[in-house]
């Protein structure tokens, strides 16, 4: 049986964490916890087994069916006037309904496995969106270096759709961590001689994303054994990243679905 509390105080602890985590997008790292703001967020958390530690909702959500059953997945529900919600909310267009659940910080990565690796990207909707891409490709584990966005910011959140609770993050990386992955890098580069659609790619790899104007850190380029180019028959010079990244882990998925033929 759950706990239901009604809050109409703005000043009120949880309300006041529940803030700092919706709009401090490092704050996570601190508190140990993540705001999931929106049934969608919500529901992918709970279909991935991901259990809320506590739900915040409004009074007007709270008096629909589904979204009250949704809120009370959590063992403590929070009951709010929609006035009081919206102060919490980092969303220009609140939502009616959140989860506050935990956060763990993992530093292991698992070698072997297909990887995404995360260097510096800045853009907060490139990352969500390679997470997307990664999740949907069957690339489980994205390995975030240092100056990379915050992974489980609200940003990179709504842009990951919920792919964050399918995927392994690791954040905080330096370069050399990358070596215990025992798994080819991969880069793209306007400068390589192989086109993408030219090579049988390594499986399993890490692809190497690297930040929106500087690219691939040297450091990690060293530590690249294949790099390969992106063929642009339209003439523009350069991919956004997150494209660029689609594009690739499509083709290895790809690769690794004929090869299993």
């Amino acid at each position: 049986m759950n706990q239901i509390v009604h809050i109409s105080s703005r000043d009120n602890p949880v309300l006041q964490r529940l803030r700092k985590l919706s709009q401090d997008g490092a704050a996570y790292r601190k508190i140990g916890s993540v705001w999931l703001e929106g049934d969608h967020l919500a529901r992918a958390a709970l279909e991935r087994g991901r259990q809320p530690g506590l739900a915040l909702i409004t009074e007007q959500a709270y008096a629909h069916a589904g979204l009250r059953a949704l809120a009370d997945a959590a063992p403590k529900v929070l009951v709010v006037p929609e006035a009081l919600f919206k102060t919490v909310s980092g969303l220009e267009s609140p939502a009616q309904l959140g989860f506050e659940i935990a956060h763990e910080a993992r530093q292991d990565l698992t070698p072997g496995v297909d990887s995404v690796v995360l260097d510096r990207l800045q853009d907060a909707g490139n990352v969500g969106t390679i997470l997307r891409s990664a999740a949907a490709m069957g690339f489980r584990q994205v390995l975030a270096l240092k100056g990379t966005a915050a992974l489980w910011s609200q940003k990179v959140l709504r842009a990951g759709m919920g792919a964050h609770f399918g995927l392994q993050l690791v954040e905080g990386l330096a370069p050399e961590d990358l070596d215990a992955l025992g798994v080819p890098l991969v880069a793209t580069s306007s400068h390589a001689a192989a086109q993408l659609h030219q090579l049988a790619l390594p499986s399993p790899c890490a692809w190497v994303m690297g930040h929106e104007g500087q690219g691939v850190q040297p450091a990690l380029m060293q530590r690249c054994s294949l790099t390969v180019g992106i063929p642009q028959p339209g003439g523009e010079e350069s991919l956004n990243v997150g494209s660029a990244a689609a594009i690739c882990l499509y083709e290895s998925a790809r690769q690794r679905l004929v090869a299993a033929q």
